[in-house]
């Protein structure tokens, strides 16, 4: 029984911090100057974008085309604009963490 605490324990503290990093990534990135993760405010929260495209084979690609290439029409009239400066890898971490919320 104290082993399964310790590794449930292990694992929660593994899993914060990965949060913690990638959401670190996020504010560093300039994500969440206009978005939050369960709040809309000029784009739509993170939450709703893990919910919309749960499921979806083909989301993590796109959503890293959006991240780089910029988006619109898909959330409402207000475009997000492109973030060529976030390296193919660290976008990639970006989408993995948002679908993981």
């Amino acid at each position: 029984m104290k082993a399964i605490v310790i590794a449930a324990a292990a694992a929660l503290v593994l899993t914060t911090g990965v949060a913690s990093a990638d959401q670190a990534l996020a504010q560093k990135s300039g994500c969440l100057s206009c978005h939050q993760v369960a709040k809309k405010v000029v784009g739509p929260a993170l939450k709703d974008v893990a919910k919309k495209y749960k499921g979806d084979a083909k989301a993590a690609d796109h959503l890293v085309t959006v991240i780089k290439k910029g988006g619109k029409g898909v959330w409402g009239p207000i475009p997000m604009p492109p973030h060529p400066q976030v390296s193919d890898d660290n976008a990639k971490k970006l989408v993995h963490w948002i679908l993981s919320l």
